[in-house]
């Protein structure tokens, strides 16, 4: 008996047996089958002495998409997809990734979720992380709009994690006095892998939804690397710090606002003063495209800077407490300050943030950054690089220039850390 991709499979070789699902593979030249845990392994076509059939590829049956039934005593919450590894599975015949996204897929992914609420699914646009720009924050915007405006009792973003950051901070922006929860879910593993993440940061942000009352935009993933919780993260203070691991995104000169035990359910908010609505929801969704970010590092020349001419806003990603290669006696460096001042002089609002991350800019300490805040350098105190690129963008969309370097310094989502610990670090 021959056999083809999606069979289950015997492979013999040299010196070693192996079981597991045969795929394709026209690449290499080896025999590749996925195996029980999900890896897939390699063997040498030369090394195969036989392959034998332990079962044939049956096809499955296609969902037929009917929507689950509602529970009338269950809140609703509605989950909009952008892509990303959380509502991925891989399709172990074929070996690709295959994407779930209506409800009645979604239950088939993650059956623990019936028990909590009601689910509206829905794919707003296939947006991959890396390639997400200012138009699809518009995009997400006007879908959870219209979610709110169906009266559901809170919304999931599901979103692919090496961007995810920037997407808090502009939601956070452009959805002002929001009056319901919105929280941004990714996962780091697909939900086929046994170290999946993504179960477990859906489920605990579903529980979060449905048993406090906290309204804004947040994060929701896993606080440490085991499956005992999931932290509640704020949206503007939040950055991926690790490749792969599951909790690798944190709070940077901020704490959590609250953890959710995955085993018991029981929330613990670690922070009572998250902002409250205040009026009517404003959804400001304008932003400039002509805002750019440089980093800061040795070596720099002044045509580094000069490339942002005609763009509305910069943010430099300076080093230390705000500080960019400036000063004298070296020439090279003076022209640098030529050139940032020709920048302020032309139009464009320049603001700094620091590439260390943990603690403030200070434009009071050093000669280079007293002279680039004299040269009007906006320093924009614990904010972070990306939270500062994202806000600066939504400022100029929706703000008169007059307004933007006022209000670029001062803390409108909880950008800025008033009440910053000068101890406060990584634990």
């Amino acid at each position: 008996m021959t056999a083809k991709a999606g069979d289950r499979v015997k492979v013999i070789a040299d010196n070693d047996i192996k079981e597991g699902i045969l795929m394709p593979n026209e690449e290499t030249d080896s025999v590749v089958i996925k195996l029980d845990n999900g890896y897939n392994v390699g063997i040498d076509k030369k090394k195969v002495k036989e392959i034998k059939v332990v079962e044939k590829y049956k096809e499955k049956e296609e969902s037929t998409g009917k929507k689950p039934k509602k529970d009338s005593k269950k809140p609703t919450i509605a989950i909009l997809h952008t892509g990303g590894t959380i509502a991925s599975k891989v399709d172990y015949e074929t070996g690709g990734v295959i994407a779930k996204f209506s409800p009645s897929e979604l239950m088939e992914l993650f059956p623990e979720l019936k028990k909590i609420a009601n689910f509206d699914s829905r794919l707003i646009d296939q947006m991959l992380s890396e390639d997400m720009r200012f138009e699809h924050y518009k995009k997400i915007a006007n879908a959870i709009k219209k979610e709110i405006q169906k009266k559901v009792d809170g919304i999931i973003i599901t979103h692919g994690t090496d961007t995810l950051g920037y997407t808090a901070a502009a939601l956070s922006f452009i959805l002002e006095n929001i009056d319901i929860p919105v929280l941004l879910v990714g996962a780091q593993r697909s939900s086929d892998r046994g170290s999946s993440d993504a179960a477990m940061n859906l489920v605990c942000a579903s529980e979060f939804i449905t048993k406090t009352d906290f309204v804004g935009v947040a994060i929701c993933m896993h606080e440490s690397t085991g499956d005992n919780s999931c932290a509640i993260l704020p949206a503007t203070k939040t950055r991926k710090l690790h490749t792969s691991r599951r909790d690798a995104f944190k709070p940077v000169n901020d704490t959590i606002i609250a953890r959710i035990d995955y085993d018991t359910r029981k929330i613990e908010f670690l922070k009572k003063d998250y902002p409250k609505p205040n009026g009517k929801l404003v959804v400001k969704d304008k932003f400039e495209d002509k805002v750019g970010i440089i980093k800061c590092h040795p070596n720099m020349f002044c045509d580094q800077f000069d490339f942002f001419k005609g763009y509305k806003g910069l943010v430099i990603e300076g080093t230390g407490l705000g500080h960019a290669p400036v000063d004298p006696p070296n020439k090279l460096h003076v022209n640098i300050m030529d050139s940032i001042k020709s920048l302020i002089k032309s139009g464009t609002i320049v603001a700094m943030a620091s590439q260390c991350l943990f603690g403030e800019t200070h434009p009071h300490v050093y000669t280079a950054a007293i002279n680039l805040s004299k040269a009007g350098v906006v320093y924009c105190k614990d904010m972070l690089p990306e939270t500062a690129f994202v806000k600066l963008a939504w400022l100029l969309g929706n703000y008169k220039k007059d307004d933007v370097k006022k209000l670029m310094a001062e803390n409108l989502r909880g950008e800025i850390n008033e009440r910053l610990m000068k101890d406060e670090f990584l634990d």
